[in-house]
């Protein structure tokens, strides 16, 4: 495995939520680990560091400078920041549509910094959707940008959290479907679809997290898997055939399970992922156990890419600095460390 501190391009989310905050207070906390490089408002990123700790040090590159010359060097002692200025003032807790274009903008650049070979992996702080949006521009969420910026078909959303006292081992939570209104969660779980889902998870265990053969239990979508066909179809003409195929291509692929009983320890102490049909069957699982601590994943994408497992916090950055907590931000930035060093 290799020493040398992993590069990790860090977009800061959107300004007025935490995002900012923890941002900084991970990259610093985790500066000697890895080489983190915060994509945001370089002026405000410096006002708001000074208020958290004034022996935090930043070193600010221009995006024009990044073109010309790369990524400088920079000691363990000093966080680099990629300047994505912004174009209206921050009010902490609230909300401008003025820097939604400039927010979208971190992101971009942080996709550039990673197909450039500036950086090896993305760690994404909490943004909001309908700031983006309010600017004028149509966007569903980071995932969906990601997949579009890379040319890819289809990623998978995976939720995970390390071990600790309420959860006795790593618990990983990917989903077939994400942010759909629940009556249309039906008719986008097809074959093909689910196949390539379950094709995507089983690669990306393998080569981001190093599991040799991974085990997935895959959870049914109708109450009690559908009681043989009493409630609902979908587990016999679509999910029981697409595990059948899986496991003729030589997957570890089990199920489907009734969604209610299958997150408890005799079935979850041997799997190493969960795909759950929908976004409200599984994530309310893991974040029950490990709110604050997990890891929003996506699979299936040509770069690592790991974010925070909750949102932009207004009413917590409203009330000033301190009150916003980092722990997710940190095993985010740690796991992407981890998939780095496994593919070096």
């Amino acid at each position: 495995m290799s020493q040398q501190r992993p590069v990790i391009a860090i977009t800061v989310g959107e300004p007025a939520g935490i995002g900012p905050e923890i941002s900084l207070r991970a990259a610093w906390q985790l500066r000697h680990e890895l080489r983190p490089v915060l994509l945001g408002d370089a002026a405000y990123l410096a006002m708001l560091a000074h208020e958290i700790d004034p022996s935090i040090r930043l070193m600010g590159v221009s995006q024009q400078a990044l073109h010309y010359n790369g990524l400088p060097g920079c000691g363990k002692d000093q966080i680099t920041v990629l300047d994505c200025p912004l174009d209206a003032h921050v009010i902490a807790g609230q909300l401008d549509p003025r820097n939604g274009r400039a927010v979208l903008q971190t992101l971009d650049v942080a996709i550039e910094s990673v197909q450039q070979k500036w950086c090896q992996a993305i760690v994404t702080a909490p943004l909001q959707k309908s700031t983006i949006n309010d600017a004028g521009i149509a966007f569903t969420g980071h995932t969906e940008y990601f997949a579009e910026k890379t040319g890819t078909g289809q990623v998978v959303m995976m939720l995970a959290c390390e071990a600790s006292a309420s959860v006795p081992q790593p618990l990983r939570v990917a989903l077939a479907t994400t942010h759909l209104p629940l009556k249309q969660v039906a008719a986008a779980i097809e074959f093909e679809q689910l196949l390539n889902t379950l094709k995507i998870i089983n690669y990306d265990l393998q080569t981001k997290f190093g599991i040799a053969q991974p085990r997935i239990l895959v959870a049914g979508l109708n109450p009690h898997a559908g009681e043989n066909g009493y409630l609902g179809r979908e587990e016999i003409d679509v999910i029981s055939p697409v595990i059948a195929a899986a496991q003729g291509l030589g997957l570890n692929v089990l199920g489907p399970y009734p969604a209610d009983t299958l997150f408890q320890q005799k079935y979850l102490q041997d799997a190493d992922c969960v795909l759950a049909m929908y976004h409200d069957q599984g994530l309310p699982v893991l974040k029950y156990a490990s709110f604050g601590l997990g890891v929003n994943i996506t699979l299936g994408l040509p770069l690592i890419r790991t974010s925070v497992d909750h949102g932009t916090a207004l009413d917590l950055s409203k009330r000033g600095v301190g009150h916003a907590d980092a722990g997710s931000m940190l095993v985010a930035l740690r796991m992407a460390a981890q998939m780095v060093h496994r593919q070096v």
